[in-house]
């Protein structure tokens, strides 16, 4: 802000300039106190309505006055990674699963972090993180003056209303999400931007630039440890700030602009990358895996790109259409103005750049499965841009001299009452979005307090003792409340190096097989879900023992989050082969849908990714209890690779099917066909071996199973051979 003083410093020296000096200080105070008090205004708001709602249903069990809450189960997931930050387990969502790629934001935990180690502690916790939205928010406003610094200084006033006066933003600003903090961050880069585009024509020396430019890269770096999706605005912000310096340091030299300014951003996405990749064996975020359209393991390359245009087009309609203003057409006023400021010199810079980096975020995030979810929080730093950028174009209506003369003036006049009465127009109608938003978020923060933090506490008062490890399918509120070790079955909160994201994503027959790896000491022994979400799983392994409901449920995935003592007993044995004769033992072993066997063994298809079929059927030589395994289907006229260790000599291979439909399976070993196996259908499972060459070479080799007459799964593959 140092050089917009300058600019309305007065005159070189004298009472004149003290007088300016003092006027520009008193008018930055008062800008500072309308900001500050709508800030604290708007956030009353919201705060207030969730602790009236919780106030409300104080009396429920397990339920209390002084609770907090958040609109969001996501909320409690950056609560749970701060927690075991601050108890000195960094990037854990449960302390004890080992790191977690899982989590929306890197920096954002450790800022929430601080505050659990000041001393807000328990639900407190969200008193923390809204005192860091209203500062970061505050923070915004001050610092995007900036952008109004060649327009008059009254048109900067602008700026509160137009982020805090729309419900939907201040929602997501004031929810406990990482929102009010990526946007600090982003207007702390787009000063160091400006300050580096504004300074290098008359920099005095020549390592003023670079040292800008480095300043630029950390806040870039900042900002994608923030949120990933920002490399596409790191993008932006280098590759522009290079442009706008060619002139001035010359064709060679602009170009170390962006290398400098975007080169920390890349380095903590290649160092996450690599961590993720070292640690989980996956370089791509459980996060990216559970929630990419590019991720889905069944949808074809068009389906995933008709999906993307879905969700482009959604964003901005849901938006425009809907959280803007239900009246038809005027949720574009905002799109409309903000296309105004691209045409005056004084803002076309700045609207350039919101408008390219709401653009590129739209379209990086269109590409998350879940971007229609949670008040369509992942597109709010968009709209900020677009309604900056029509602040910008207000400003430019109101503060620009057109032309000498009654005709300059007639157009100003004229075109200052149209914008000024859409602007009228649109606050006006706007308005039951702003009280519907407030509403909502105090009943979905009830709703998360109602059904999770009261599961939690639940689980963590359970009698006689509360269970060792909690199954949830939802890896926010019930394990903070609850502070007992979790399994995240969708895989976000992360397992010790078990692939969970990628394995549910498949299925959760896949990810049940990833349960039979754990000892069965740690394996969970209570389920916290909602049944619907899980096809089988509560009915095969699950007893209903309790639920949680929930009154006037606005955000929670079911009316009640369902109790089940579960038996893992099915998974017992499913790894050995109940025909195994005596003398023999397997040398190697392929488990189907376990996607750690099959990554060990070089698993491949020819036809992309099988689907996962999983059953649970009467153990052949147990008949008293049962035997669960998953497998893959094989369509007819398909094949499957995969690669066993033999020892040499004689050998066979077993395979475990439960035929749904007569069939045929060819073999080969090493690229030579080895033999056939037929098959009818058994409502039972059935173990069908076949005897290999005597001189199939010890080591590794490579097999090749062919479904020749009809589809067909495969659930286990055993090389077996004499001891």
């Amino acid at each position: 802000m140092l050089e917009a003083a300058a600019m309305d410093s007065g005159p070189e020296s004298g009472m004149p300039r003290a007088r300016a000096s003092w006027g520009v200080g008193a008018e930055r105070v008062l800008y500072a106190l309308f900001a500050g008090a709508l800030t604290l205004w708007v956030a009353c708001l919201f705060y207030g309505s969730m602790r009236q709602q919780i106030l409300y249903t104080s009396n429920q069990p397990l339920a209390a006055a002084s609770d907090w809450s958040g609109p969001l189960d996501d909320v409690f997931i950056h609560f749970d990674f701060a927690r075991s930050s601050a108890r000195g387990h960094p990037f854990e969502w449960s302390e004890g699963n080992g790191y977690s790629s899982g989590g929306t934001s890197l920096l954002y935990p450790f800022v929430l972090s601080l505050g659990y180690w000041i001393g807000f502690r328990k639900l407190s916790l969200m008193v923390w993180a809204g005192i860091v939205a209203c500062v970061c928010t505050f923070a915004l406003l001050l610092a995007a003056r900036r952008l109004f610094r060649d327009l008059p200084r009254y048109t900067t006033y602008l700026v509160p209303p137009a982020l805090l006066g729309i419900g939907v933003l201040s929602w997501s600003l004031f929810s406990g999400m990482e929102v009010a903090f990526f946007l600090a961050v982003w207007v702390a880069a787009l000063v160091a931007w400006d300050d580096l585009t504004r300074g290098v024509p008359n920099a005095s020396t020549a390592a003023r630039p670079w040292l800008a430019a480095a300043l630029l890269g950390f806040w870039c770096a900042v900002l994608v440890a923030t949120r990933p999706e920002a490399a596409v605005v790191v993008a932006v912000f280098a590759l522009s700030a290079g442009w706008l310096s060619r002139r001035a340091l010359g064709a060679r030299r602009w170009l170390w602009i962006p290398v400098i300014a975007g080169a920390p951003a890349l380095a903590v996405v290649v160092a996450q990358t690599l961590a993720n990749r070292l640690i989980t064996g996956d370089g791509t975020a459980a996060g990216a895996l559970v929630k990419l359209e590019l991720h889905h393991p069944h949808l074809s390359a068009t389906e995933a790109w008709n999906a993307w245009k879905f969700h482009v087009e959604y964003q901005v309609r849901r938006v425009a259409e809907y959280h803007l203003s239900g009246t038809f057409g005027v949720g574009y006023v905002p799109f409309v103005l903000g296309a105004i400021a691209l045409f005056p010199r004084q803002t076309r810079r700045y609207a350039l750049l919101l408008w390219v980096s709401a653009g590129l975020w739209v379209l990086t995030v269109a590409l998350n499965g879940q971007v229609r979810w949670q008040n369509e929080r992942y597109t709010m730093p968009a709209l900020t841009w677009v309604l900056l950028a029509a602040c910008l174009g207000v400003g430019a209506v109101l503060g620009k001299s057109f032309a000498l003369g009654r005709r300059g003036l007639v157009l100003r006049a004229l075109l200052t009452a149209v914008v000024l009465s859409a602007v009228g127009a649109f606050a006006w109608l706007h308005q039951p979005k702003f009280r519907d938003q407030v509403w909502f978020f105090g009943r979905a923060s009830r709703n998360i307090r109602d059904q999770h933090i009261r599961t939690g506490r639940l689980l963590r008062d359970m009698l006689p003792a509360p269970p060792r490890r909690v199954l949830l399918g939802d890896a926010g509120a019930i394990p903070y409340a609850a502070d007992l070790p979790a399994l995240d079955i969708i895989g976000l909160g992360g397992m010790r190096g078990l692939p969970f994201a990628r394995a549910t994503r498949q299925g959760v027959g896949a990810a049940v097989e990833l349960i039979e790896r754990m000892p069965p000491a740690e394996r969970p022994d209570i389920m916290a879900i909602y049944p619907s979400w899980w096809g089988v799983l509560p009915l095969w392994f699950g007893q209903v023992i309790g639920e949680v409901p929930v009154s006037g449920n606005v955000i929670c995935g079911g009316a009640a989050k369902v109790l089940y003592r579960p038996d893992w007993s099915p998974l017992e044995g499913s790894g050995r082969p109940f025909s195994l004769a005596a003398g023999h033992a397997p040398s190697d072993e392929l488990d189907l849908a376990d996607v750690v066997s099959e990554r060990e063994h070089g698993y491949d298809t020819s036809f992309g990714t099988p689907h996962v079929e999983m059953k649970r059927l009467t153990h052949p030589k147990e008949p008293h209890r049962d035997l669960f395994d998953a497998g893959r289907i094989v369509p007819a006229g398909k094949h499957v690779r995969f690669a066993l260790t033999s020892r040499g000599g004689a050998s066979k291979l077993v395979f475990r099917m439960a035929p749904a439909r007569p069939g045929k399976l060819a073999v080969k070993a090493g690229g030579r066909q080895v033999g056939e196996l037929s098959f009818e259908h058994t409502d039972g499972w059935v173990e069908l071996s076949l005897d290999l060459p005597d001189d199939l070479a010890p080591g590794r080799s490579t097999f090749e199973v062919h479904a020749i007459e009809s589809e067909h799964s495969l659930h286990h593959l055993w090389l077996i051979q004499p001891r």
